[in-house]
C-alpha cells in the first residue's frame, strides 16, 4: 500500500486550468483517468486525510504510485481526451456501464426498398418501425409466422433475397404462400410496401377494423359464390385471431398448473414459478437462495414446494404442478399437496407437447435470474470488498489481492495438454489479459509437472519484461542475461509485466507445491499461492498439511470459485478447439515447420489448396513470408498428398467411378 504523500506534486506544479489526469500504479499501469475544470483543485482533493476520502477513492490513491496530467484548452477537449484514454487504458477504478440484458423487438425495415420483418436487438435505427420490446424472441417469431399468411411480407436476409433474385426462384416461404416473393417480381415494390404498412398498422393495435373488413369481404365473396376466395379469407381471419391470442394463451386446454424450474451452481440456486390459470400465464415469481447444504435439484424442488404452498390457502394449489425433478420420495409430497388442495394434485415432470415447451421457457427464466443475480453480486463494490477482505484474512496476506491470477490444466487422456491463465482485478474478470499455454515439454496425465511448467513460464516472462519497463528486478534463472533497462517515457508495459498479489491453482496440495516451487526457483517472493480443490472446496496453502475451510456462505469462497471455474472454462475451450482443429487437419497441416500464420498467407494468396498444389516453387515464393526453402517443402508435401487422378474410359473419354473401374 503506497503513501499518497510520496508522489504528491509540489505546490505550484499543478496548473489551474482544464485538463485530464492519470493515476498509475507501481508498474506503470493506468488505474484511473479523470478530467477537471481546474486540475489544481481536483488533484489537491485526492491528497487530503485518507479518513476523509470515500473508500473507493482511498483504495485508488493508496494503490497508485504516481500521477500525471495533460493541459487542454477547454472542458470539451478534456471530455474527449478522457473518453479516449478510458477506452485505451481501460482503468480498473473507472466506472464502466454494462448492459445486463438485451430485450428483442419486432422490427419492420421501412427504410429498405423491400421492407423486411425481423427480430432485432440493440440500439434502434432510423427508418425502422419497432414493436416491443418483448420478453422472448420465440414469442415474436411464432406471432410473425401466424401473420405471414395474411401479410406475406419478406422475412429473408439480404443474402437470401439477392440469391433468389439471381436464380429467379423464390425461397421456401414463397412457395408455401408465406412470402409475396418480391425477389422474383410476383409483386411490385409499391404493393410489397403496402403489405408492410398494413402489417405495421395491425401490430400497432388497429386490428378490429381490419378484421371487420376481412369479414365483410368474406361475406361478399360467399354471396357472389366465390367460395374458394371466401374460404381463404376465413382462414386469414382465424390466423389473425390466433395471433392476437398467442401472447396470452400458452396452454390450449385451459389448464390450471404451476410450473417450477431451477437453475443452480455449486453455491446458489434460482427458482422460477409460472402460475397458469385457464391456459394463460397469470403470474410469475422467483427466488435466489444460497445452497448452505448439500442438496440436489430434487431437494431444491421440495423446498420450493414447501415455501410456495406452505402458507397458501387450498384454492391456491392447482390441479397440476410441473417440476424438473421429483422429490425423493415423491409420495409424501404429493399427498401433502392433495391435502392442501382438498382433491388430487398431479405432481409430475412434463415429457412432451406444450407443457414441456412452456417448462423450457420457465427454465430459461431461472437461468437468466441466476445470471443476473451473479452479475449484480459481482458488480457490487461492497460485496467485492468484503470478499477480498475475507481472502486476505483467511490466507494471512499483508494486503488485499487486487489482482488474482488462476491457472488450470486441461488435456484429453494425456494428449493435447494445455493450460489457461485468467485474471481478476478488484473481483472482476479482466478478459483482455487472459492467456493460454501449450504444454510442449511432455505428454501425459501429470498435472503437477504441467502446473510447474506454466507458472515458471508466466513468471519468467514477468521478470524479463519488468526489466524492460524499469522494474529493478533480478534476472530470472534460465533467462538470457540482460542489464537493467528503465522504461522510456510513453512506453506501455507488456502483457506479462504486471504481477499478481495472489496465484490460485485448480487443484490440491500437489499442484500448490508445484506452483510454489516454480516461484521459489525464480526468486519471486512477493506473490502468494493457494489452491482450490473441487471435491470439498478446500483452500490449500504451500507447506500446510491441513486445508483452510471457508464457510459455504463466504463471499471470499464465492470469489475463489468464480476465478477457478472461469480458468477451467477457458482451459476446456482451448483444449477442445485444439482437438477439433487436429481432427480437421488439412494438407498444409502436414508440412513441417509451417505455422498457422503462413498457412493463412498461402491460402489467402492462392485462394485454395487446389491452386496452391498446381503452383510452381517460384509462384509459391511470391506469397508473403514464404522463402524458397519453405516453398520447396510445401510443394514436396502437397505433391506427396495429392489425390490420385481419376480413371478415364478410353472408349468414351468419360471419367469412371470406382465401381466402373
Amino acid at each position: 500500500m503506497a503513501d499518497p504523500s510520496s508522489y504528491r506534486p509540489k505546490p505550484g506544479q499543478i496548473p489551474d486550468s482544464p485538463g485530464v489526469y492519470k493515476f498509475r500504479d507501481e508498474h506503470g499501469r493506468v488505474i484511473y483517468v479523470g478530467k477537471a475544470k481546474s486540475l489544481r483543485q481536483r488533484l489537491s482533493s485526492y491528497f487530503q486525510d485518507l479518513a476523509g476520502l470515500h473508500p473507493r477513492t482511498r483504495t485508488m490513491v493508496t494503490t497508485a504510485a504516481s500521477v500525471e496530467w495533460t493541459v487542454v484548452s477547454t472542458e470539451v477537449e478534456a471530455l474527449q481526451l478522457e473518453y479516449s484514454w478510458i477506452k485505451e487504458y481501460d482503468p480498473r477504478f473507472n466506472v464502466k456501464y454494462r448492459d445486463d440484458k438485451s430485450y428483442p423487438s419486432l422490427a419492420v425495415t421501412l427504410n429498405e426498398e423491400f421492407p423486411r420483418v425481423q427480430v432485432m436487438r440493440g440500439p434502434k435505427k432510423k427508418g425502422v418501425r419497432y414493436f416491443g420490446p418483448y420478453a422472448h424472441a420465440w414469442a415474436i417469431r411464432e406471432t410473425v409466422d401466424l401473420m405471414l399468411r395474411v401479410f406475406p411480407v419478406r422475412t429473408c436476409s439480404a443474402g437470401v433475397f439477392k440469391r433468389s433474385h439471381q436464380i429467379g426462384r423464390p425461397c421456401l416461404l414463397g412457395y408455401i404462400g408465406k412470402c409475396s416473393a418480391p425477389c422474383v417480381g410476383r409483386v411490385t415494390p409499391e404493393e410489397h410496401r403496402e403489405l408492410a404498412e398494413e402489417f405495421c398498422d395491425f401490430m400497432a393495435g388497429r386490428t378490429g377494423a381490419y378484421i371487420r373488413r376481412l369479414e365483410q369481404r368474406m361475406h361478399d365473396a360467399a354471396e357472389e359464390m366465390e367460395y374458394e376466395k371466401a374460404a381463404r379469407l376465413r382462414d386469414d381471419i382465424e390466423a389473425l385471431r390466433r395471433a392476437l391470442e398467442k401472447n396470452a394463451v400458452v396452454l390450449a386446454d385451459a389448464t390450471d398448473a404451476d410450473l417450477i424450474a431451477v437453475a443452480e451452481d455449486e453455491l446458489e440456486a434460482a427458482v422460477q414459478i409460472f402460475h397458469v390459470r385457464g391456459g394463460r400465464v397469470r403470474g410469475q415469481r422467483g427466488w435466489v437462495t444460497d445452497k448452505v447444504e448439500a442438496v440436489d435439484t430434487a431437494g431444491l424442488v421440495e423446498h420450493a414446494l414447501q415455501q410456495l404452498y406452505g402458507e397458501e390457502s387450498g384454492d391456491a394449489v392447482p390441479k397440476e404442478v410441473l417440476v424438473p425433478a421429483l422429490p425423493d420420495p415423491v409420495e409424501p409430497v404429493a399427498q401433502w399437496l392433495t391435502g392442501r388442495r382438498g382433491s388430487r394434485v398431479d405432481l409430475r415432470i412434463p415429457q412432451r407437447g406444450d407443457k414441456k415447451d412452456l417448462m423450457a421457457t420457465v427454465q430459461r427464466n431461472a437461468q437468466q435470474a441466476l445470471a443476473l443475480h451473479k452479475t449484480k453480486r459481482a458488480s457490487d463494490l461492497t460485496t467485492r470488498s468484503r470478499a477480498l477482505e475475507e481472502i486476505t484474512e483467511a490466507l494471512g496476506l499483508d494486503s488485499a489481492p487486487l489482482r488474482i491470477e488462476c491457472f488450470d490444466i486441461s488435456h484429453l487422456q494425456g494428449q493435447d495438454v494445455v493450460a489457461s491463465m485468467v485474471v481478476f482485478e478488484d473481483g472482476l474478470a479482466r478478459k483482455s489479459e487472459y492467456r493460454r499455454f501449450q504444454i510442449k515439454g511432455f505428454e501425459g496425465q501429470d498435472d503437477v509437472r504441467s502446473m510447474h511448467e506454466v507458472v515458471s513460464r508466466r513468471f519468467r516472462r514477468y521478470l524479463r519484461e519488468s526489466l524492460k519497463t524499469g522494474e529493478w528486478a533480478e534476472e530470472a534463472p534460465g533467462d538470457e542475461p540482460g542489464g537493467e533497462v528503465p522504461a522510456e517515457n510513453g512506453d506501455r508495459p507488456k502483457r506479462f509485466a504486471y504481477p499478481p498479489q495472489l496465484v490460485v491453482v485448480d487443484g490440491g496440495q500437489p499442484q500448490v507445491a508445484a506452483a510454489q516451487r516454480a516461484l521459489d526457483e525464480l526468486g519471486v517472493t512477493d506473490v502468494a499461492v493457494c489452491g482450490l480443490a473441487k471435491r470439498l472446496e478446500e483452500v490449500w496453502l504451500p507447506g500446510e498439511d491441513d486445508p483452510v475451510v471457508l464457510p459455504r456462505t463466504s463471499e471470499g469462497l464465492y470469489l475463489l470459485q468464480r476465478v477457478r471455474d472461469e480458468a477451467h472454462r477457458f482451459a476446456i475451450a482451448y483444449q477442445r478447439g485444439k482437438r477439433s482443429r487436429s481432427m480437421k487437419a488439412g494438407p498444409l497441416d502436414t508440412v513441417p515447420g509451417l505455422g498457422e500464420t503462413r498457412k493463412q498467407a498461402l491460402l489467402k494468396h492462392f485462394g485454395s489448396v487446389k491452386r496452391l498444389r498446381a503452383a510452381t516453387v517460384e509462384e509459391i515464393c511470391a506469397a508473403p513470408g514464404i522463402g524458397r526453402k519453405t516453398a520447396e517443402t510445401v510443394a514436396a508435401a502437397l505433391a506427396a498428398t495429392a489425390p490420385p487422378a481419376p480413371a478415364v474410359n478410353t472408349a468414351t473419354g468419360e471419367i469412371m467411378d470406382d465401381a466402373e473401374e
